[in-house]
């Protein structure tokens, strides 16, 4: 057998690395949705069934229009009634002559309910529209559920079979699912806690998501500015990408592309899941992303420093409601006080604390608002010096990564930075060194003649 020259077999080495690691994020090593079926009593034909998903991302929210989750079935099973959730599509159940079943279809897909449906079709975390909270921002929230009722699927351990192929959409559509696994059966405590029942069988899915696989170019962008110098550093040029065939110069043009109202509830995309009507309708910009994100160093004191942080939405067909913005920083472990955004910490390699979740009051600016004279929020961070490590050269006073929405930022090249006015950047301290040694040079010259 042929053996593969030493530079092919390390391009498959990497490929394989870059393939595994697509979905993997450093700041949030552990974060996933989890979703767990728990069947909890037997029928005639099959069992009910407890389904609840679980985001376990820190920072990575399922905003609207929400999550939609499928699966093939192993045999030929029905949902007889869902409790909390609707099947999108009933299928064909023409071989039913009576009693229709709410879905017959080999693979359906699922979506929440919405808010304010009747009390006898919700149960407990569901109908919010499909939107899950990050679990760092609010874990109460960070949870949905519905109770599904199988039909034709066994009624014993042995019978039952777990459903294949599992699919978690949210907008976007960046998450893959692993296959079911049978793990040991939850064990649930009564409202006052002094009884315990265990779920007859359960399993589990597991679901990563990977920016990549969402979009072939970022949603967001940084720009920096700062007290000490002039220059205001924007986006790069097509930071987003410049393929959107129209942009919006002004919101009265905007009207002819959106419906009044552009929140996803009120487009009624959760209905039929057309997420392609969640294109986003941008204004015309020279980066041509949805959102950008300004970061300003803004004052400095003899022992803290602060810098203004503004998220501004260019995206004339979308609200984001419940919001994260995190940065990555050292001084970040410093941080005195946050003025009007909510804060916590994110700890993501044993106890280093350099990386900040930022997101908004509730009811104040949890919404972000869509593109105009109201689609931005900003807010200001005071953070106390550490004199080991402060200072204001070589663009430290920035930070090294900003995600929005668990997704990474298109940041400007660092020799772009503002620099300190008794600095110079790269490219002009090589101007300098090249004049200096071209005059010396010439006077050396004029000495010898």
């Amino acid at each position: 057998m042929e053996l593969l020259p030493a530079h092919a077999v390390l391009a498959l080495l990497l490929a394989a690395t870059l393939s595994l690691a697509v979905a993997y994020d450093p700041l949030d090593p552990h974060g996933n949705i989890t979703i767990k079926w728990d069947i909890i009593s037997w029928t005639p034909d099959g069992y009910v069934a407890a389904v609840t998903i679980n985001n376990f991302q820190a920072y990575r929210q399922i905003p609207s229009p929400g999550w939609t989750v499928g699966w093939t079935w192993a045999k030929r099973e029905v949902i007889w009634s869902m409790v909390g959730a609707q099947a999108t599509e009933q299928g064909d159940c023409s071989k039913f002559k009576s009693n229709l079943p709410h879905s017959c279809k080999r693979d359906p897909a699922v979506v929440d309910l919405l808010p304010g449906v009747p009390y006898n079709q919700q149960i407990a975390n569901c109908c919010r529209g499909g939107v899950v909270s990050a679990f760092g921002q609010d874990p109460a929230t960070a949870v949905s559920a519905f109770q599904v009722s199988v039909g034709q699927a066994g009624t014993t351990n042995k019978t039952v079979k777990v459903p294949k192929n599992f699919t978690f959409l949210g907008p976007g559509n960046g998450y893959t699912c692993g296959p079911a696994k049978v793990v040991p059966s939850t064990v649930f405590l009564s409202p006052d806690r002094r009884r315990k029942t265990q779920a007859l069988m359960t399993w589990n899915v597991t679901c990563t998501y990977s920016q990549h696989l969402a979009s072939r170019y970022p949603t967001c962008c940084v720009s920096f500015s700062s007290f000490y110098n002039d220059t205001i550093v924007p986006c790069a040029r097509c930071a987003c990408g410049c393929g959107v065939k129209s942009c919006v110069r002004s919101p009265r043009d905007s009207k002819r592309l959106v419906p009044a109202a552009s929140s996803a509830h009120a487009l009624g995309l959760r209905r039929g899941g057309n997420r392609e009507s969640l294109a986003p309708v941008l204004q015309c910009t020279t980066h041509m992303c949805p959102v950008r994100v300004h970061w300003h160093v803004k004052l400095n004191y003899h022992d803290y420093w602060r810098a203004k942080v503004t998220v501004t939405n260019f995206n004339y067909a979308m609200n984001y409601t419940g919001w994260t913005l995190v940065a990555q920083h050292p001084n970040l472990d410093n941080i005195t006080q946050v003025f009007s955004f909510d804060y916590k910490p994110v700890v993501s390699y044993g106890s280093i604390n350099d990386t900040a979740m930022f997101y908004g009051m509730k009811f104040f600016n949890d919404q972000l608002m869509e593109a105009g004279p109201y689609g931005n929020v900003q807010s200001e961070v005071l953070m106390r010096k550490d004199a080991s490590t402060f200072t204001f050269r070589q663009g430290w006073a920035f930070p090294r990564k900003i995600y929005f929405n668990g997704d990474e930022c298109q940041m400007p090249p660092p020799d772009d930075y503002p620099y300190m006015p008794n600095s110079s950047p790269p490219s002009a301290l090589a101007s300098t060194a090249m004049i200096v040694g071209s005059a010396v040079a010439a006077f050396l010259v004029l000495l010898m003649a």
